[in-house]
């Protein structure tokens, strides 16, 4: 159910984008960035700015970290070893989410602004636990030295992220984020950077922005 109307939001917006084109004073654009903090991952969003302003944002944080269960004597084994780690255990925080904030341009150019936003999200908490060793009589493990299953649940999230972007072009630009995203099991913080893509700034001869 959290997808549909996740899915629906994203639909609405992109109609309104679609609509909008010939506005000269609206933005609309995606942004990426990767994560580093308490977990570690990405983001990914579709940015509506109108009249200049205001900012609506829809997207998806997805992060990760060693799980906090894990047995200090955990080994992944071979298997672990030669897939980078991709087959290891992990504490997931995964969130679908909807933003909203302010647009400030730091500089008479606009190719320094500050987008301060607020949003709440849909977070799904995805974490081993039970663990079980197993007894190897090889010297060495092929494959993880414990069994474990995943634990599973949903829970409503605050999230703050404010963000400083630099469109360096009208269509390619980058960004500097912290984000701070809350709730009653799990708190996420850290730094993002990344990039913004897609129509990022207004005509000069539409106005000047005055805060």
């Amino acid at each position: 159910m959290k997808r549909k109307i996740f899915l629906a939001f994203l639909i609405l917006l992109n109609a309104q984008v679609i609509t909008s084109q010939n506005n000269e004073k609206e933005l609309y654009y995606v942004s990426s960035e990767i994560n580093l903090g308490n977990y570690y991952g990405i983001d990914v969003h579709l940015n509506y700015v109108f009249k200049n302003r205001y900012a609506i944002k829809l997207g998806f944080s997805g992060n990760i970290r060693e799980p906090k269960s894990q047995p200090e004597d955990y080994s992944g084994g071979l298997e672990g070893l030669f897939s980078v780690g991709t087959e290891n255990p992990y504490d997931h925080l995964l969130t679908y989410r909807i933003d909203v904030g302010r647009i400030y341009n730091l500089n008479p150019k606009g190719t320094i602004r500050a987008n301060l936003s607020l949003g709440i999200g849909y977070t799904t908490i995805k974490e081993p636990d039970n663990w079980q060793f197993i007894e190897v009589d090889a010297p060495i493990n092929l494959a993880e030295n414990y069994t474990y299953s995943y634990r599973s649940y949903g829970t409503v999230s605050l999230i703050v992220n404010p963000k400083i972007e630099f469109p360096i072009t009208k269509i390619f630009g980058l960004s500097l984020s912290p984000m701070l995203q809350w709730n009653k099991d799990r708190t996420y913080f850290g730094v993002g950077i990344g990039t913004l893509l897609g129509r990022l700034k207004v005509k000069a001869n539409t106005g000047t922005q005055h805060d």
